[in-house]
């Protein structure tokens, strides 16, 4: 706007300008003191304080740029004078030339002087359609940004398009914008989202979006393909709490992909057993035609016509979306009244159990708890101070949708016995009794008690499922003490070359039927390696909502919080045959624990054992130290790991080979039975090479150590006394023409 257009609005008294060189000034020497006093001082001096704040900033350009500028001094200092003199604030005509001027600006103002300029100027109360007029010259000018959020500080989303006004934002990836844009209108929650489901139907093009856009600066239109659609649907859908009903397009194509992912882990790696895969495919599908037609084809796929028939009446599939061949076998199967279940051919049998981790404990220590008579002897067990307890949890998988899974089963395991808590049923009961705070209430103390050491595996994530299943255990994280994560552990570990884990080694097949077996992960690969067998995982995705719950998952529950117990004892007794240090208790108990642990503290070599008493590491070191040698007569052969020990041993003198990166473990076994050298290595490959040598030729490292403490370690263990004459004689040695 020129200077003619509001030359009659400019104030009398002192000139703004000359007020706003001495405040420069004082901004430039840094004296805010004095500053704020003289930006006081001046609006008091001024006959129209708002006219002239408006000349000072269409004078100055500091005000654009991010963060606190003078023009943001001066705005938010009249905003506080305005409140100590409410004569000042303008009405009619007067303000309404002032609101005009500062639309104006407003498009190229920072975030932070929107809210005061708006109040000052009290926008609010200006004419409805003159803003939306504004804002729609700014979006048609391409500047949609400053549109959407005009609008947002104006409260104008209820007149607005909301698709018209949202489209540009997603395709320039301000997603966060367009939450805002609708997070406090309900209405336009749904129109919004209905409109990006409409986008997802298989038959849109989306270029039809796209293409009124295409000079749009800093345009992605890679924003707007329906993987990245769904994924922003499924978080408003979450953030608003809206009936998920509301957009069937994502929700049909993420039960579809359930769908297709069921029936690989059933008919390919044939990981789930017919119950599990039963269970989830009738609650995927439902009654949804649409996913009942995908299912008829999937079976198809994978089954004969008479197993399709099978599988669809199990599913209650209508007859009259199935092809002709299944609709004769169905019709077969009711001639006969033959109501048959699926065979369980392809389910492991009792005797291919071996090849899986099993509890050490009798079936009837195992109690499925129901009822609050049945807890409270649970807790007199648990809450005992020096109680080692595996915890985990159990909940129906969500194949992706909406929300936080909700806990279905708290595992509690001692060394005698496990306790499956099953919360919904607690819940439901204590809520009917009145007393919702009882089981937030135990878990509370469980947790927060420094005395009892509680085990687990990806805490993290059991923690913010059970917060989602009762809001009272929230803050349950940030109050426990006394946790060890076997996660930290497994990350820690040193499997094979370089520190990195191997693959697991999978249980040889018994038949063909069993599938593609697939490399153990997570748990069940740290139990393999540590307790030698892998946990058997085909209960993993159960419906553990469903109740009665089968003996196959009251097993499968107690298998995984027990082995938490011996995996915690096994590294405890010998962390270093593992790579881990042996101050494992006070590394992981200590720094996972909130505050410093209560009663008494674990001596660095000392970790209570699942009974609740202390055990010391069984690592056996000689009764009586070795004779003495000296480096010129100690020979040992590094693992490719260790190579920083190795340079170091041999600046004191020892006689060293190295293994390269490339070279396998076993090598060192070679080398060492050829040459008589002593094998330093780390990890996992030290049982297998001491195996192959000796223990007395064997040494296992701690890779968390600096070089030269782990030479120090070797040294003093095979009682080598380096002499100063010792030190550098082997380099010079290689040096020598």
């Amino acid at each position: 706007m020129s200077q003619d257009s509001y030359s009659s609005d400019q104030p009398t008294g002192q000139d703004p300008l000359e007020l706003l060189q001495t405040l420069q000034l004082l901004w430039t020497k840094q004296e805010l003191g004095k500053l704020k006093e003289e930006i006081r001082r001046g609006f008091a001096r001024l006959e129209d304080p708002l006219a002239a704040l408006l000349a000072m900033l269409e004078s100055s350009s500091d005000w654009k740029g991010k963060g606190h500028s003078l023009g943001y001094c001066i705005t938010t200092e009249l905003q506080l004078w305005i409140k100590a003199h409410p004569a000042v604030p303008q009405s009619g005509t007067k303000l309404k030339k002032l609101q005009a001027r500062v639309l104006g600006m407003l498009s190229q103002c920072p975030a932070n002087l929107l809210d005061p300029l708006i109040s000052i100027y009290q926008l609010h109360t200006a004419d409805r359609n003159y803003l939306l007029e504004h804002v729609s010259h700014l979006y048609l000018q391409g500047n949609y940004k400053e549109a959407a959020m005009l609008s947002i500080k104006l409260k104008l989303q209820p007149d607005q398009d909301v698709e018209k006004m949202c489209t540009p934002l997603l395709l320039q990836d301000k997603a966060n914008l367009v939450e805002e844009y609708v997070a406090e209108y309900p209405e336009l929650q749904r129109k919004l989202l209905q409109t990006l489901d409409t986008w997802c139907e298989p038959s849109f093009n989306i270029r039809d979006i796209i293409r009124p856009y295409q000079g749009l600066s800093k345009c992605k239109p890679e924003k707007l393909n329906r993987r990245v659609l769904s994924k922003l649907i499924f978080r408003l859908l979450e953030r608003f709490n809206v009936d998920s009903a509301l957009c069937p397009n994502v929700i049909n194509q993420r039960h579809l992909r359930t769908l297709n992912y069921l029936f690989y882990k059933r008919f390919v790696e044939k990981t789930m057993t017919e119950e599990n895969w039963a269970d989830h495919i009738q609650s995927t599908v439902g009654e949804n035609r649409w996913l009942q037609a995908h299912l008829v084809q999937s079976l198809l796929r994978h089954c004969d016509a008479r197993g399709a028939a099978r599988w669809a009446r199990h599913c209650r599939v209508p007859p009259e979306m199935l092809p002709q061949a299944v609709a004769e076998e169905l019709q077969k199967l009711h001639i006969q009244d033959r109501v048959e279940e699926v065979t369980k051919a392809d389910n492991y049998e009792a005797s291919k159990k071996k090849d899986y981790y099993q509890l050490p404990i009798p079936r009837e220590n195992i109690h499925l708890l129901q009822t609050w008579e049945e807890t409270l002897r649970c807790w007199e067990k648990v809450l005992q101070a020096g109680q080692v307890v595996g915890v985990d949890m159990e909940w129906k998988p969500s194949f992706g949708m909406v929300g936080k899974p909700r806990v279905a089963l708290l595992q509690l395991a001692l060394k005698d016995e496990v306790f499956l808590l099953d919360l919904p049923r607690l819940l439901d009961q204590a809520e009917a009794e009145g007393e919702k705070e009882k089981l937030p209430h135990f878990i509370q103390m469980l947790y927060s008690d420094a005395a009892i050491t509680k085990l687990g595996y990806g805490m993290s994530g059991d923690l913010s499922s059970l917060a989602a299943t009762c809001s009272a255990l929230k803050d349950t994280e940030k109050q426990m003490q006394g946790v060890v994560d076997l996660l930290a552990v497994d990350k820690q570990l040193q499997w094979g070359k370089d520190g990195r884990k191997v693959d697991g080694l999978s249980p040889e097949r018994s038949h063909e039927e069993r599938g593609v077996r697939q490399p153990e992960r997570g748990l069940s690969l740290l139990v393999q390696h540590v307790l030698g067998k892998p946990l058997d995982k085909t209960e993993q995705l159960s419906n553990w909502e469903k109740r009665p719950l089968r003996e196959e998952q009251i097993l499968y529950a107690a298998s995984d919080a027990y082995c938490l117990l011996e995996i915690y004892e096994r590294l405890c007794k010998d962390p270093e045959s593992f790579g881990l240090g042996s101050d494992l208790t006070e590394s992981l108990v200590g720094k996972q624990s909130k505050k410093p642990r209560a009663k008494k503290q674990l001596n660095k070599q000392e970790a209570p054992s699942p009974s609740g008493q202390e055990f010391q590491r069984s690592r056996t070191e000689p009764s009586r130290p070795p004779a003495p040698v000296s480096p010129q007569e100690f020979s040992v052969v590094c693992d490719n790991m260790l190579q920083g020990l190795g340079r170091y041993l041999r600046c004191l003198g020892v006689d060293v080979r190295l293994l390269d990166n490339e070279d396998d473990h076993r090598k060192a076994a070679e080398i060492a039975r050829q040459e008589g050298r002593v094998i330093l290595t780390s990890g996992l490959p030290y049982q297998t090479l001491r195996s192959q040598v000796g223990e007395e030729r064997c040494f296992s490292v701690n890779c968390s150590q600096k070089a030269k403490d782990q030479a120090l370690q070797v040294l003093k263990h095979f009682n080598v006394q380096v002499s100063l004459g010792d030190i550098f004689s082997r380099c010079q040695h290689l040096a020598k023409p």
